[in-house]
């Protein structure tokens, strides 16, 4: 069996693999892809290698394709029919958890002010905020979720879950519009599909509390650009984003001077050990498809 993966350090988690699978490693090829590459029956895709979803289509043996992001909307558009699809949901929650505890205690404590302020000399007394106390909405609550729940348990925070789908304890999203004023935080973990894309739209920005902190650690389209714009300028919220909508963001767009914003550049679940994490998924996956035991993670139906 035919294993391919992107040339990474961290590729070496995926251990031990049994007898009969020949592992390869993707390189940019100015020529196209190689005969073998094409032949490749488990394939790991790299979203800094776009290459390689130009080439799905031609490559008659694919039979699984396992990512090493929680999120798939990146290739979903290049799946060929009859390849399961699995996402590396799991590997990156304690990464993702931490930056945005990171980040909500960066806005609270007003960090980004205190630097710009450091930087021009200026000794200016500030009132940090608290976490304590405070109503945080998680709007996305699946593992990530869970895990940055745990975190904010620690500092005394009330959480309000919000997932597409309602269960016991859950909001579903198409109670959103009642839901965001009673949030200080909003915290988006949602994936990015047709129904999430655009949700956070004027209507909805402007619902939430006055002051309230918008944290986006998803991806950028789920967010209106523009209504975030506006109201940071308003000084109606604040926000912490890591992801953006155009990403990368251009050097001479407005968001990198709106007040009230600080930005990180799409790194949130990128820690070496979220890394490896992703790696050992992969080789834990390779042994259940060899073994004939279903996947894990599998990416169906409304995703």
């Amino acid at each position: 069996m035919n294993l391919w993966v992107p040339d990474r350090a961290d590729r070496d988690a995926i251990g031990a693999l049994p007898e009969g699978v020949e592992l390869n490693v993707t390189r940019e090829q100015e020529d196209g892809p190689s005969d073998a590459l094409l032949h490749a029956e488990f394939l790991v895709p790299d979203m800094d290698e776009p290459f390689v979803l130009e080439w799905l289509g031609q490559m008659p043996m694919l039979r699984v394709i396992q990512t090493l992001s929680a999120g798939v909307d990146w290739l979903l558009s290049a799946i060929p029919p009859g390849v399961t699809l699995c996402d590396a949901s799991g590997a990156r929650d304690e990464a993702v958890a931490e930056w945005v505890l990171a980040a909500i205690l960066a806005s609270l404590k007003q960090l980004g002010e205190v630097r710009d302020a450091q930087r021009a000399h200026d000794w200016q007394w500030r009132e940090p905020a608290e976490l304590a106390g405070r109503s945080v909405m998680i709007l996305g609550y699946g593992s990530i979720g869970r895990t940055v729940e745990e975190r904010l348990a620690t500092f005394g925070a009330e959480v309000l879950r919000v997932a597409r789908h309602a269960r016991p304890g859950i909001h579903a999203t198409d109670e959103l519009g009642s839901l965001l004023g009673l949030a200080d935080i909003v915290v988006v973990l949602l994936p990015l599909t047709q129904a999430t894309s655009g949700l956070l739209d004027r209507e909805m920005l402007e619902r939430m509390r006055p002051g309230a902190l918008l944290v986006n650690a998803a991806r950028g389209p789920i967010v209106d650009t523009g209504a975030l714009l506006d109201l940071l300028r308003a000084g109606h919220i604040r926000a912490v984003l890591d992801v953006c909508e155009p990403e990368p963001l251009p050097v001479d767009h407005p968001l990198w001077d709106a007040p009230g914003l600080l930005i990180t550049p799409h790194f949130a679940g990128d820690t070496a050990g979220a890394d490896r994490s992703a790696f050992a998924l992969v080789g834990e996956q390779v042994r259940r498809y060899m073994r004939g035991e279903p996947l894990v993670n599998v990416v169906e139906g409304d995703y």
